[in-house]
């Protein structure tokens, strides 16, 4: 047993506004299992999970399963309660959503992740949890013992962002690039905070490393462009590379992605096309590539042909 596990379920009053339902409680819970899933949009390991979540949320609902997802922002621009229900929409998510803009159900459950899962019996105690992704068969099987029902485990396969890391041929980690959380920077005498500053790309770049070119400010979460026509590049292995970006209040931009110096062709990802070309139109998570083939070392840059891209955080998939 955990330190979880046990308790009643924490209030959900915290929730600044409901989408998917009026707000629920202990009154309209009672008598349900409950899932509850913290989330925040851009997260690729909350993306990559997500497509589980609807279709037990679909197949369970008539046994009396209800999951409720909990928003809760990461970045500054996911407040932005339009975006939110802007992903809702495009992950077509019709179960209820807390919208946790003030972090006061994380902080009610003492929750630390994105994506995480709290079971909940019909007397609305933690049973079990999960943080992260996969355990999907195990999770399937705790909802059904709670349910007191037994079948078949829904058949599940992501598409798009969705779909399932490489796990095998995975080896570059998350990376941040606002100064507060980020590693491995590479341009050539390091970086200026909080200020307008020249960077350029190195002749070469080491494995799981990146760099600016053009003119960047570097703030505690994000980099953001200067001058149109700056660029980032990262030398990265992995068959998908995503990119967190936002445009803020200012019109959609165009960018384009070369891999190791040409357009991607087929390995495109799913935000660009074969000639590399894509538009920045919201805050959210873009994929970049998807390798064709074999998984290998590669150099992705993007540049953006219009100043004021802001750029959060690399994922791999």
């Amino acid at each position: 047993m955990t330190v979880f596990e046990g308790l009643q379920m924490p209030s959900l009053d915290g929730a600044t506004e409901w989408l998917n339902s009026e707000p629920l409680g202990p009154a309209a819970l009672s008598g349900h299992v409950v899932l509850v899933n913290f989330w925040t949009l851009t997260c690729i390991n909350w993306l990559r999970q997500e497509p589980y979540i609807r279709a037990w949320s679909q197949a369970y609902r008539g046994d009396g399963l209800v999951v409720i997802g909990v928003h809760t922002p990461e970045f500054s621009f996911e407040h932005d309660i339009d975006r939110i229900r802007q992903a809702t929409t495009e992950r077509t998510i019709d179960y209820p959503v807390a919208v946790d803009s003030a972090y006061e159900i994380w902080s009610a459950f003492d929750n630390h992740y994105w994506p995480a899962l709290y079971f909940l019996d019909a007397d609305g105690i933690i049973r079990d949890h999960h943080f992260g992704e996969g355990r999907y068969e195990q999770s399937e099987r705790v909802i059904q013992r709670l349910l007191g029902v037994e079948r078949e485990l829904v058949s599940v396969e992501g598409l798009g962002v969705e779909a399932e890391a490489d796990w095998d041929h995975l080896h570059t980690p998350e990376t941040y690039l606002g100064y507060e959380r980020s590693e491995h920077f590479a341009s050539p005498d390091g970086g200026a905070f909080d200020e307008l500053h020249a960077y350029q790309i190195p002749d070469r770049l080491r494995l799981n490393h990146w760099a600016l070119a053009g003119k960047w400010t570097l703030e505690p979460e994000h980099v953001v462009l200067g001058q149109a026509g700056g660029s980032i590049a990262y030398r990265f292995h992995a068959r998908d590379a995503h990119l967190v970006l936002s445009r803020g209040p200012r019109e959609p931009g165009r960018f384009r992605v070369l891999l190791d110096g040409d357009a991607p062709g087929p390995s495109h990802g799913v935000d660009v096309d074969e000639d590399g070309n894509g538009l920045l139109r919201d805050g959210r998570l873009y994929q970049l590539v998807r390798e064709h083939d074999a998984v290998r070392e590669r150099t992705l840059e993007i540049t953006f042909q219009e100043s004021g891209a802001e750029a959060y955080v690399f994922t791999f998939g």
